[in-house]
């Protein structure tokens, strides 16, 4: 009886960050062997951090061997006169098997598979498949941005919150905005938790809401087309909680300092008061509003005012999303 060897097949990459040609990559990879090893090479320097790009991928390839190689190599053969054998030497070092198939859309390919002792598998070496790099990813991500896995979105997703007192349009501003940019919104979820509770506010309560607003925000940032706008903050909890407490948890304040945004869109007081069961301080949104104008400028956090009729605020927070969206990445220092 004969017995085939399994055929093993190396993907080596810097996946800064993943892109929809990588998947392709692997895809075709794992379609063309029995077990693929896919190694993650990452250096301390690189503007995306390597745990987080080894994390995407595992998530991205679960039935893959998804390695981490975290060792300092030259990057190019002309940096080092014994460049592929330090190569050869640490993917040795972290792969689980030896490898028979090198799979890879870039010429060095051909290289590392006779360094290994395998054959090279090109794949859409001439980008006809998927036209797109991770270089042009990183230097205009809202305009390549359907090319980037769900699990990536929310790295690059520009994130705007619309933020201001009680009852001054803001659930509506971020839906009708998420319709204008075919894009995906963040509910309050403070909102839906209280009316299932009558709008009684309890000291407990406010535990669950940070928590629910963060979950709903980053669950929903993987839906998100270029551009996420979130129905309120954390930060909008810890000065409800101080509003209606006194006090606010140590962590829930810290996450409101970490968790910051794109842009912030200020919601004015200029529309008429409407009341129902979640609305608590009728008579001190004036007061409220210039707490938030005091919390953002005190981070330094970019906010514009939105106010006049709802199709003027429309407007103001329309022409900042334009704004933000056509700004491209600050470079790396």
């Amino acid at each position: 009886m004969t017995v085939t060897k399994p055929r093993r097949g190396l993907v080596l990459g810097k996946f800064l960050p993943p892109h929809a040609g990588h998947v392709h990559l692997v895809d075709f990879a794992r379609a063309h062997c029995d077990e693929l090893a896919v190694v993650v090479g990452t250096l301390a320097r690189e503007p995306i951090p390597g745990e987080v790009r080894f994390g995407w991928m595992r998530e991205l390839f679960p039935d893959a061997h998804v390695l981490h190689l975290t060792d300092e190599n030259p990057q190019y053969p002309e940096e080092h006169p014994d460049f592929w054998n330090i190569w050869k030497s640490s993917l040795k070092r972290v792969l689980p098997f030896d490898i028979d198939l090198v799979f890879a859309s870039e010429p060095y390919g051909a290289k590392l598979a006779e360094v290994l002792g395998a054959e090279f598998v090109p794949v859409d070496v001439e980008r006809v498949h998927v036209p797109i790099s991770g270089t042009a990813l990183r230097a205009d991500p809202m305009t390549h941005f359907r090319f980037l896995p769900r699990c990536v979105r929310p790295w690059f997703v520009r994130r705007v919150c619309v933020f201001g007192p009680e009852s001054t349009g803001k659930t509506t501003l971020a839906r009708r905005l998420a319709e204008r940019f075919e894009t995906t919104w963040v509910p309050e979820f403070a909102r839906a938790y209280l009316e299932a509770r009558g709008g009684v506010v309890d000291d407990a309560d406010f535990a669950p809401i940070a928590r629910g607003q963060i979950s709903s925000e980053e669950a929903l940032a993987k839906d998100a087309d270029r551009v996420l706008f979130c129905d309120t903050d954390v930060l909008t909890t810890t000065m409800w909680s101080d509003a209606l407490r006194g006090h606010c948890d140590a962590w829930i304040r810290a996450e409101a300092e970490r968790r910051t945004y794109d842009c912030y869109l200020l919601t004015d007081v200029d529309v008429p008061f409407v009341d129902d069961l979640v609305r608590y301080l009728p008579n001190e949104r004036r007061a409220f509003h210039a707490r938030c104008v005091e919390a953002l400028e005190t981070r330094g956090r970019r906010f514009v005012h939105v106010r006049g009729s709802w199709d003027e605020r429309f407007a103001i927070a329309e022409a900042a999303v334009l704004e933000l969206l056509a700004e491209k990445p600050e470079e790396p220092t």
